[in-house]
């Protein structure tokens, strides 16, 4: 059969429906709004696509990864040379499955789902509605933030199981299995072959308008904290043991370092932000002169806390 392995993998998304954009600039998809085109886009909408996709498109031999809402994500200004499959916005559904459990395909953000919850009466989530991310991605790194972790309340994930040898296929698997520690899952092991594609969260009831007021005090709190005005990543490192990132950087007079439009935050010092135009590159400068000057005068070694978008090594 004449054809680029890409070509027939499009074919293949046509005929099993999943959408799918081609060059698509990753600066899009990503809160940095940074990174160049990937080849192929990819937006499944249903969780049973998924181990089909996945399979096929390893049997392709093309380069692929996976991604969520990009909000933890620093992608290459060359773009991405193959295959992203986003578990995002249209892979979001969210449900009440009893009186106090919510399901939620990996793609849903996690404000929508607290909210989706503070709507119901169920309460449990409130700490979760500011973390710029999606579901599957707070479960990847167990998200917290106020005192809260998404570990806490989350009893089951339905994943795509990705076999060395055979096809993928779903499986259910406790929370107790998922290796949670701070900003760790075992999603985050080199040897885990998997990806997130349904959680299910137990909570409690609750009282809707005291939940919707937790909520907005922590948005408040945000808001007066955070430049929430410029793309980034959310925090940009991870808390080493012993003291706080941002406060090391604080200490030591990095406030407002630049390098091109990538700035450590005048307003805080834990973010990094793009004025504008920054690049992938200038980025990641700034993230090692920031790590060279703390080691040098704090002793501290940070180790950032967003990923680079990479090819999957599974």
């Amino acid at each position: 059969m004449p054809g680029t392995p890409m070509k027939h993998f499009i074919q293949y998304c046509r005929e099993t429906g999943c959408p799918f954009l081609e060059q698509e600039p990753l600066s899009r998809h990503t809160s940095f709004r940074i990174g160049g085109p990937a080849a192929l886009f990819l937006q499944p909408t249903e969780t049973c696509q998924l181990p089909g996709l996945i399979e096929a498109v390893r049997a392709s031999g093309l380069p692929w990864t996976v991604m969520g809402n990009g909000s933890n994500i620093l992608a290459s200004d060359e773009g991405f040379p193959g295959v992203v499959i986003q578990i995002g916005s249209k892979f979001a559904s969210i449900a009440l499955e009893g009186e106090t459990s919510v399901r939620c395909q990996a793609g849903a953000s996690l404000t929508a789902l607290s909210r989706f919850a503070a709507e119901h009466s169920l309460t449990g989530l409130e700490f979760a509605c500011g973390i710029p991310g999606a579901v599957g991605g707070a479960v990847f790194m167990n998200a917290g933030a106020y005192g809260g972790e998404i570990s806490q309340r989350l009893v089951s994930v339905v994943q795509a199981v990705i076999p060395k040898e055979g096809k993928p296929f779903l499986e259910t698997i406790p929370a107790q299995n998922l290796e949670f520690s701070y900003r760790h899952s075992k999603y985050q092991n080199p040897q885990s072959a998997a990806v997130i594609a349904e959680t299910v969260f137990c909570l409690e009831k609750g009282e809707k308008e005291a939940s919707l007021a937790r909520m907005e005090e922590l948005l408040k709190l945000r808001r007066e904290k955070q430049p929430l005005e410029f793309p980034s990543a959310g925090s940009a490192f991870k808390r080493p043991a012993g003291s706080y990132a941002s406060l090391l950087i604080d200490q030591c007079g990095l406030k407002g370092l630049r390098v091109g439009d990538a700035q450590i935050s005048e307003k805080h010092a834990g973010f990094i932000v793009n004025l504008g135009n920054a690049s992938c590159r200038e980025v990641l400068e700034l993230v090692s002169q920031v790590q060279k000057i703390v080691w040098e005068k704090a002793g501290f070694c940070l180790e950032p806390e967003f990923r680079l978008l990479a090819p999957a090594a599974i």
